[in-house]
């Protein structure tokens, strides 16, 4: 489908909206809508909480209809704080989130709720803007928006309120907002079809990759290998020439000091095993005191005490120095490969083992230690058959690894397409009045 553009264009008199078709008024924001806040009824009375009317905080805005929220107030509850009941037809946005660092989220109520004093409700006057054309323009402008209305000197992201009430809107008559608002739903709805095309896509790739571990290290590779019952729960059968050892006769717990120039390795619960610096910078715990860090070498089997049962376990890709939280392993037996009880022990934990097997020192966090491993049931591979399995799951997860990267790339690109019609139709740059009726995608 190709768009022409308007026919006539003016200049807004606004830098960062430049150009707009010369039939469409400026209008501020401040003019043509109320704008009203939120608030939180107190956390220490029960009564105001758990209720019929949905809650709305930046959390709940990852659509854009809003109808219902994680968190319900009451009727006592909305009448103690400084929130409001927003009917129906109001937009409601975000004005301080950390999620400002890339979007400036929008939705359209269709039930009356209350928002927190995160959000604003926006209720305009429908005879001059639609909600419909509001939403799409600050999604059309969310880049330019990110800068023109951030608060300087916050220290959480927000909204400047002042800029954002004074923003000036080029805007259409109502019936072409309408037009506008109603190709860009249709248009929309096709591109995010194909967008959950791809993410199902990826969840099944997902789900093939885990089936192609579980069976490789738990059955070998042999589909006509007689098999036995291992007598563990958690494993099934195994082929009938593997054994079955307890973790302390596979291997040894190392405490080795650190050097000075050792860097923090972390078990990600994905079950890679790398320096820190490797995958991000933020979001860690620093310790004030190292005491009892231990070295952990490239190539170690390291388990992650209070994360295995999420999966943080691997074979570490670097050298550096890990917390006493951390068992690092290194096999007794001769030949053994630590890629293939990575593997197993992961399936262990995504089968539930781990959390069963060990104590919490809080909700969902196991403490899994060296005296827990060391009385595991593991299978034991002949040595040369543990690395052909890891040869043959390497091969098949890199072969659906690119599968994946395919559907990301797929997956970004019709967000990219999503945008930028977005964007052209709100600002003016096409004239989708043609596509009133009916289209394909772009």
């Amino acid at each position: 489908m190709s768009f022409k553009p308007y026919p006539k264009y003016k200049e807004s008199g606004v830098e960062w909206l430049g150009r707009v078709p010369e039939h469409w008024e400026l209008q501020r924001l401040k003019d043509i809508a109320a704008i009203s806040g939120g608030g939180t009824p107190s956390r220490e009375v029960p009564e105001y909480w758990n209720g019929d009317i949905p809650w709305v905080s930046p959390k709940d805005m990852k659509t854009e209809e809003i109808d219902r929220a994680e968190e319900s107030i009451t009727e006592l509850g909305l009448s103690q704080s400084t929130s409001t009941l927003h009917p129906p037809g109001r937009v409601l946005m975000v004005i301080r989130s950390g999620i400002l660092q890339r979007v400036v989220p929008v939705a359209i109520t269709k039930a009356p709720v209350a928002i927190n004093q995160d959000l604003k409700a926006i209720a305009f006057d429908v005879s001059r803007c639609l909600p419909s054309f509001f939403l799409r323009w600050v999604q059309g402008w969310n880049d330019v928006l990110l800068l023109a209305w951030a608060q300087q000197g916050a220290t959480v992201e927000s909204i400047n309120q002042s800029l954002m009430r004074n923003s000036v809107l080029p805007l259409p008559s109502v019936e072409e907002q309408f037009t506008i608002s109603a190709f860009l739903d249709r248009e929309t709805a096709k591109i995010d079809a194909l967008i959950a095309e791809q993410q199902r896509l990826i969840e099944l790739l997902q789900e093939k990759r885990q089936a192609v571990i579980s069976h490789a290290v738990t059955k070998g590779l042999n589909p006509a290998a007689p098999m036995k019952d291992s007598g563990i729960e958690w494993l099934g059968e195994v082929p009938e020439h593997w054994q079955i050892e307890r973790g302390r006769f596979l291997y040894s717990q190392v405490e080795i000091p650190p050097e000075d120039q050792d860097g923090v390795v972390t078990a990600f619960r994905d079950g890679q095993v790398t320096l820190r610096s490797n995958r991000r910078t933020e979001g860690f715990t620093v310790a004030v005191l190292e005491v009892g860090y231990q070295r952990v070498r490239e190539g170690d089997l390291v388990i992650h005490g209070m994360d295995a049962f999420a999966g943080a376990i691997g074979v570490s890709e670097s050298t550096g120095k890990c917390t006493p939280e951390y068992a690092v392993l290194q096999p007794i037996q001769q030949g053994t490969c630590n890629a293939y009880y990575a593997k197993v022990l992961r399936l262990m934990a995504h089968r539930n083992f781990i959390y069963v097997i060990c104590p919490s020192v809080r909700e969902r966090a196991p403490r899994f230690r060296f005296e827990s491993f060391k009385g595991v049931m593991l299978p034991v591979p002949p040595a040369d058959e543990q690395h052909e399995i890891i040869r043959h799951v390497s091969a098949q997860e890199h072969s659906l690894a690119s599968l994946a990267a395919e559907a990301e790339r797929a997956i970004a690109l019709l967000q990219e397409r999503r945008s930028a019609l977005i964007s052209a139709a709100v600002t003016g740059q096409i004239d989708v009045r043609d596509h009133a009726g009916g289209s394909e995608a772009a």
